[in-house]
């Protein structure tokens, strides 16, 4: 039934390997959906184009693992927090170091930058919110009242508040003009991770580990809807339609689709991105990336064919009765933001007296010696000049924004199946004949599940196309296949799992064996070693943080320290010297362990 140019509704676009170590946080541009930066644990970030396969830019400068990220709106600039709680701002355009700001005293958790003007917010484990003016280099205010680490921060569309979500289960809305807070929201019994206000109407929507969305009406601030559909916690990310009428919800390998005033879900759409990181909507298109380890996958959302509207497949029926319509586009019940018509903030982000007072001591300051000597040991290596002359630097442009106009990402046939896709070819069936696909990659690795990192020969990224063109291969090629892997690991294995000796020794040509020197065998054993080393190093530095906490004498604290550096292998250790003695064990350390002991429960890993 279904015709030749059927489409997918979701599909994977690519998939690369970002790091030579862990990937910590990535961030999207959300104007164009074009842009993505990633950190990570090598304590760089990299900034590259959606869909293609070379890094455009890699920015160095932090000495620690970079924790948080975010793009400006005119993805000009981009601003990275790293896990010793300082910041740094680049300039894209100018591929240079803009500002170094430092006065966090932990982990950076969120930000966001203001809408409008040179100003962001960042926000801390050390449960402190900070207002930075990027031109003056320093923090021009801190908003204190959470008593946890805050998860979220987002500027209103019209530039006059800021919210903030906390680990403490609450949502506080902040006055920047007056520099107060102007109400608190408590429904939600969990950790709230993310928050999103609508573009147009007085609307606030929060996502919390307590498996529900809420919305809030920010002109009588109240509750107005609850979800209840959600499987799990709902750590990752949330986005409204570009014009209101429906909310998306980055679930676990699915994309949900919900409405309000009756609260309902329109649609749920089968992605298998895992646990999404951010989202972006362009070309009526849905952008979505997640990682795991040291790699990074994008997948697209074809918005055309999701329902915002209409019958619904999860809502509140009652007594027969059908859901009222929805409120028709341009005639909203509530008050719509009200948007400067000139682009200067200073008059919405005033340093009055009160709060010239209550600024930190030591943070309006002048750029010092040791600030300087940090921006000129930041740097922003251009890695594929093309690329960047086209996306940050068009020709015949006033206003910047990469690209200046983007085409919708191809959908694959509907009836061609997605492949299991290696580091070095796509495998597709056709003809009853199994063919492969060459992709970009340095070496022929077969790719496993990323449990193990291989080594250095898979820093060079790797693209995968949903549907490629096969040529023919060999039959010796064909059937050179990797043994499956075992659905759980036992921890009684006498076997490396995930590892194929032929990857650690050189091509033989027409397969005749040839003895080896010992200078070649020595390089191909070591070749991963570099990679092995970085990360066992952020593992010692993560666990010598969790250390200092825990010679306070806080265990609660100490393994909330551990939970937000978000490596569950550091949960493991943690648990391993807890278990050493169980009288440590306190109901207040469940409320923090249990979700994370979720997440080793599904691990394929016996131990």
């Amino acid at each position: 039934m279904a015709g030749a140019s059927a489409t997918k509704t979701s599909w994977k676009l690519q998939e690369i390997v970002a790091h030579s170590s862990n990937v910590s946080s990535l961030a999207l541009g959300k104007t164009s959906g074009r842009l993505l930066a990633t950190g990570g644990e090598d304590c760089l970030v990299n900034i590259w184009a959606v869909s293609k396969p070379n890094c455009i830019m890699r920015l160095t400068g932090h000495n620690n693992p970079v924790e948080c990220i975010q793009f400006s709106s005119s993805e000009e600039q981009v601003v990275a927090g790293s896990q010793s709680g300082s910041l740094r701002v680049w300039d894209l355009e100018a591929a240079k170091i803009l500002r170094t700001l430092m006065g966090h005293k932990a982990n950076i958790c969120s930000l966001d930058f203001h809408p409008f003007g040179e100003h962001l917010a960042s926000g801390s484990l050390d449960t402190n919110i900070k207002l930075w003016d990027v031109r003056r280099k320093g923090c021009v205010f801190r908003y204190k009242g959470h008593t946890q680490a805050v998860r979220c921060l987002a500027f209103s569309p019209d530039g006059k508040w800021l919210a903030s979500s906390s680990d403490d289960s609450t949502i506080k809305l902040w006055d920047l003009t007056a520099g107060k807070m102007i109400t608190e929201f408590t429904a939600h019994t969990g950790a709230v991770n993310i928050i999103q206000f609508h573009p147009n109407e007085y609307l606030l929507a929060s996502g919390s580990s307590d498996r529900t969305i809420k919305l809030w009406d920010l002109e009588k601030f109240k509750l107005i809807g609850s979800s209840e559909g959600e499987t799990g916690p709902v750590r990752w990310v949330s986005a409204f339609h570009p014009d209101g009428c429906c909310l998306y919800s980055g679930s676990q390998d699915s994309l949900r689709v919900y409405g309000w005033e009756p609260d309902r879900c329109f649609d749920v759409v089968p992605v298998g991105w895992g646990r999404v990181a951010d989202l972006a909507i362009c070309n009526n298109q849905l952008i979505g990336v997640s990682y795991q380890f040291t790699n990074v996958s994008s997948y697209v959302v074809d918005l055309n064919r999701v329902k915002k509207s209409g019958s619904v497949i999860q809502g509140l029926i009652q007594d027969d009765k059908l859901l009222p319509e929805p409120t028709p586009k341009g005639a909203t019940i509530r008050r719509n933001y009200d948007r400067p018509l000139t682009t200067c903030t200073n008059q919405r982000v005033k340093q009055n007296a009160e709060s010239e007072r209550r600024s930190p001591e030591g943070e309006r300051r002048s750029p010092s010696s040791e600030d300087e000597r940090e921006e000129k040991e930041s740097t922003a290596e251009i890695h594929n000049a093309e690329d960047y002359k086209e996306i940050f630097q068009p020709k015949n442009a006033i206003s910047r924004t990469p690209p200046r106009r983007s085409e919708p990402f191809p959908a694959p046939p509907e009836d061609v199946e997605p492949s299991e896709v290696s580091c070095n070819a796509c495998l597709c069936f056709q003809s009853g004949h199994l063919k492969s696909a060459p992709v970009a990659s340095s070496t022929p690795v077969i790719r496993v599940e990323p449990t193990v990192v291989t080594g250095t020969s898979r820093q060079q990224p790797a693209v995968v196309h949903p549907a490629c063109p096969p040529p023919v291969v060999s039959p010796a090629a064909a059937t050179a296949q990797p043994r499956p892997e075992p659905a759980v690991i036992f921890s009684s294995r006498n076997e490396p799992i995930g590892l194929n000796v032929s990857d650690f020794l050189p091509v033989m040509k027409n397969h005749k064996p040839s003895a080896l020197s010992d200078e070649d065998a020595m390089s191909q054993i070591r070749k991963g070693h570099d990679t092995m080393c970085v990360m066992l190093t952020s593992r010692l530095k993560n666990l010598d943080t969790v250390r200092s906490v825990w010679n306070s004498g806080d265990v609660k604290t100490s393994l909330d320290c551990a939970v937000a550096i978000n490596d569950l292998s550091i949960v493991v250790d943690i648990l391993n010297i807890i278990n050493l003695k169980p009288s440590l064990w306190k109901l207040d350390l469940c409320t923090s362990i249990l979700p994370q002991i979720e997440e080793l429960l599904q691990s394929k890993y016996e131990r």
